[in-house]
């Protein structure tokens, strides 16, 4: 061993007595013992926190599972919710009443879900409003006429061709300037809204949705970001495929038909005013002509509204087991209203604003007589009636601590006498449409700012 080696033996050694006997420990080997066990625990931490964060990831995951079933649980129970709503309804035809039921913020165990429903007209708010939906409040794309389809608002002339050649049952092409030749029609009736985006070789999404993209009825803060400067509805809006009313009463017994008179109407007059006064009747009505709507039987028959209310529930103007397509008068906006023959800008406002007065909803038409007069009400008359059978429930749902949102839209048809759920979409893909009212509600339950 050279000089170098003992002079390094010596410096990094050290001589310790224990009671066995002196030894001599190496000082640097001390050092490397420390960081090697250093190098571990760093090890074992970093492991720890990774398997950590893992289970916290995990856990937030189990969470979010659970609050989206819990969320899909409070669809279900909120589409069986307003199934009850609509079976308990004081009579047949009638919306029910907003009063009468719970629609927002609704706690279903750690759920909660809303009935996303449509602003009153007067309601400058901007705020979601929550309850169900009249489908007879819209304009019916199987029934509707050309030029009815042409008054709605962002409607083409294009378009409302398409819409008329797709549903048609005839295989003929469009005339010129009615419908593209690309079109691809149908030639079988509308099974829903969303089928419109197949017309006139794809309708595009501004045309069907407007400014609202998540169909909530209000210009939320995204839609604001996106340019919009005040809420613009799409097409989406104003139709449906779902209105229909039964042509048989709760009991069983057929309506009566006034578009063809006769026995029927006669009995039916004398049974409910007595023979002299139902003769009267009768031979005023025989003598007015011919007769296309139940409204316009009103008018020619000349009977009280108080007479017109004891017997409107047991009319009819068309044949078959169902009327289809017709504007309830009690909840259509000014906009679908415009769009009845007969009606203006004017006396559309004038319905809406006669309705929002009154205490309750009259269920027949002898208040729109009144506004409209006898040639408006005529040409009016075979569009337009005053009862429901079909809702729409938008529900929304979060599950616990506000997670796990869902939202499906359903259509509740009562017109067989059993309401069931004929139509059901899942919308949670638009986006949250509860309102950041509601979402700052939730916040504020999870004890977060």
């Amino acid at each position: 061993m050279d000089h170098a080696a003992v002079h390094f033996a010596h410096s990094s050694a050290e001589r310790v007595t224990f009671m066995n006997g002196p030894r001599t420990i190496l000082r640097g080997s001390t050092g490397s013992v420390l960081i090697v066990v250093m190098i571990v625990c760093l090890g074992l931490v970093s492991l720890t926190l990774l398997l950590g964060h893992s289970m916290l990831l995990a856990y937030r995951g189990s969470d979010n599972e659970l609050a989206g079933r819990q969320a899909d649980a409070a669809i279900e129970g909120a589409a069986q919710y307003a199934e009850a709503i609509v079976t308990n309804v004081e009579s047949p035809g009638v919306m029910p009443d907003p009063q009468n039921y719970q629609s927002q913020a609704v706690p279903l165990g750690d759920a909660t879900f809303w009935f996303i429903g449509e602003p009153d007209p007067t309601d400058t708010s901007n705020v979601p409003a929550f309850g169900l939906v009249d489908e007879a409040s819209k304009l019916n794309l199987n029934t509707a006429n050309l030029t009815m389809l042409e008054n709605l608002p962002g409607m083409t002339q294009d378009l409302a061709a398409a819409i008329v050649a797709w549903r048609s049952s005839s295989s003929a092409s469009p005339s010129p300037g009615s419908a593209s030749s690309s079109s691809i029609e149908k030639n079988a009736p509308f099974e829903t809204v969303e089928e419109l985006a197949q017309v006139n070789g794809g309708t595009d999404l501004p045309t069907l949705y407007g400014g609202d993209t998540n169909l909530n009825h209000v210009l939320d803060a995204n839609e604001a970001a996106a340019g919009a400067t005040s809420f613009s509805p799409g097409l989406m809006e104003y139709l449906t495929v779902f209105s229909r009313e039964p042509n048989t009463l709760s009991n069983g017994a057929k309506r009566v038909n006034v578009t063809q008179g006769g026995g029927a109407v006669n009995g039916l007059l004398n049974t409910a005013f007595g023979a002299a006064r139902g003769g009267r009747l009768a031979n005023t009505i025989r003598r007015a002509g011919s007769i296309r709507s139940v409204l316009e039987f009103y008018i020619k028959s000349g009977m009280s509204a108080d007479e017109f209310a004891q017997i409107s529930g047991s009319l009819t103007m068309t044949g078959g087991a169902f009327s289809k397509g017709l504007v309830n008068v009690n909840t259509a906006s000014e906009t679908v209203l415009e769009c009845i023959p007969g009606i203006t800008a004017g006396t559309a406002a004038q319905i809406v604003s006669t309705r929002a007065a009154q205490q309750e909803p009259v269920t027949n038409l002898s208040w729109v007589a009144k506004i409209l007069g006898p040639a408006a009400s005529f040409q009016a008359g075979p569009y337009l009636t005053a009862e429901t059978f079909q809702i729409s429930a938008d529900i929304a749902a979060v599950g616990r601590n506000g997670r796990g949102y869902r939202r499906t839209l359903f259509v509740i048809d009562n017109s067989t006498g059993s309401p069931q759920i004929v139509y059901r979409r899942n919308l949670a893909s638009l986006g949250w449409a509860v309102g950041s009212a509601e979402r700052q509600a939730l916040a504020r339950q999870q004890g977060t700012p």
